[in-house]
């Protein structure tokens, strides 16, 4: 059977869409990966997906190691095309083998950045403010910090999403899975504020439901985020790259540094598995290696 890649591709991105249900950043991946593997194909010569051979899949992977992409990248995309190929097996019975025998390269073992209570203390400090934009950007600071949402996750919420009285917020996570995760003082003073006073005066003659909108009253988007935070990086005259997951790294690691255990962690992070929240048991062994060392008289 002659299997056309581009019809495939189409088909099976309308199948991640509307039956898996993913979410558009990994629909974008998808594309993205499964555009260069295309491409790569095309070069070869290989006009068919009936055609490909494990050797295409070898020849594509030794590229990557050649262009210098990062480990994850390279897993990443060998399961995009992985994902691929079972769908055309379950559709079209096309032979999946060539990308089944590939191994996924070894995870390089970066741990991740988090902040320190006292830069935490500086970042809150040097952004306070009584202006709408200043309070908005507290509010998303503190509402980042108290609850390791992820970037995605915070610019989906709506305002029916809050319940004040018990400080709890509902989010959607991967694979659309709901969770409930609890917020402290902190947050919810400057949320109520935010409420209150900034987000009115932001969303002037604009009318929706989302949480937190940008100086024009538009809904606030991820890269909106980034750009806050790197605004308030550069106010305090801190001299450190930021970026929203920093701040769910310093949440896990700052609950487990003080006592919570591992299984809540997981519970609030939103993992599927626990293996993903271990990795932050090493960020409090490395700050509490690093501690010693500098605390000990003898280390």
């Amino acid at each position: 059977m002659n299997i056309a890649p581009n019809e495939a591709f189409e088909q099976f991105i309308r199948f991640i869409q509307l039956e898996k249900n993913f979410s558009v950043h990994t629909v974008k991946e998808y594309e993205a990966d499964l555009k260069e593997f295309l491409s790569f194909l095309q070069a070869e010569g290989v006009v068919d997906l009936d055609e490909v051979e494990y050797i295409h899949a070898r020849i594509f992977v030794t590229r990557l190691y050649d262009e210098q992409k990062a480990r994850t990248t390279i897993s990443r995309k060998i399961s995009s095309i992985r994902s691929f190929f079972r769908f055309l097996n379950r559709e079209f019975e096309l032979d999946d083998a060539p990308f089944r025998s590939l191994y996924h390269p070894k995870k390089e073992k970066h741990l991740p950045n988090f902040f320190y209570e006292e830069e935490l203390s500086q970042l809150f400090e040097a952004n306070v403010g009584d202006d709408p934009k200043s309070i908005r950007n507290i509010a998303l600071l503190e509402l980042l910090y108290a609850t390791g949402m992820r970037v995605s996750e915070c610019t989906s919420i709506e305002m029916g999403d809050i319940d004040f009285r018990y400080s709890i917020i509902r989010v959607m996570g991967k694979g659309r899975k709901e969770r409930i995760i609890p917020f402290g003082h902190y947050a919810n003073l400057a949320l109520t504020r935010y409420i209150n006073e900034a987000r009115p005066m932001l969303m002037k003659r604009t009318n929706h439901n989302q949480l937190f909108v940008n100086m024009h009253g538009g809904e606030l988007t991820s890269r909106g985020v980034r750009y806050i935070l790197n605004e308030m990086i550069s106010q305090a005259s801190m001299h450190t790259k930021i970026y929203p997951h920093m701040l769910r790294h310093t949440f896990a690691t700052h609950l487990l540094n003080n006592g919570a255990d591992l299984r809540t962690v997981q519970e609030l992070l939103g993992h599927k598995s626990l293996a993903s929240t271990q990795v932050y048991t090493h960020v409090t062994k490395e700050h509490l290696r690093k501690t010693y060392m500098n605390s000990h008289p003898r280390a």
